[in-house]
């Protein structure tokens, strides 16, 4: 036990590591709550091992507490921003650009199915297409292949 009471800065950098790498490889910045906290303790722990705080509980546990909550004041708000980067461009699908021939007349409600790939697909169009003309899909969606005609 006197072992590990003369070690509580190291102890306390190596925890906050804990949680800083649970916090990035199994949670993938999903929460940010271990990130302050294990930040915290790094920050506590490299202070109490250079002697600039007493190492006593009391004393520790104040600092983590106050380093946590300066820590998510300051850095709420731009990892929240950085969390909400998205990427909106469309990619194009293998299924674009399948060419086949109507079977029935189709209008936007993708009432018509067509089997594809194994999946049945609900069909719609922009506009109404008419049974035995060639079409193309266009773009497709979840369980919607979107088409338009296209000249023989």
């Amino acid at each position: 036990m006197e072992a590990f009471v003369n070690y509580i800065p190291q102890l306390m950098i190596t925890a906050g590591l804990l949680l800083l790498i649970v916090e990035v490889v199994v949670l993938g910045f999903a929460t940010f709550i271990l990130l302050f906290l294990g930040l915290a303790l790094v920050l506590t722990g490299v202070m109490a091992w250079m002697g600039v705080i007493p190492v006593s509980w009391p004393m520790l546990m104040l600092t983590s507490g106050v380093f946590t909550a300066v820590l998510a004041a300051v850095l709420w708000r731009p990892l929240l921003r950085l969390q909400g980067d998205t990427d909106d461009k469309c990619t194009k699908s293998d299924f674009e650009g399948y060419r086949f021939v109507l079977e029935a007349d189709i209008d936007g409600r993708g009432q018509y199915k067509h089997r594809y790939s194994g999946i049945e697909w609900a069909l719609k169009s922009e506009r109404p297409l008419i049974a035995g003309c060639h079409v193309e899909v266009v773009k497709a969606e979840v369980g919607i292949l979107w088409i338009k005609e296209v000249a023989d």
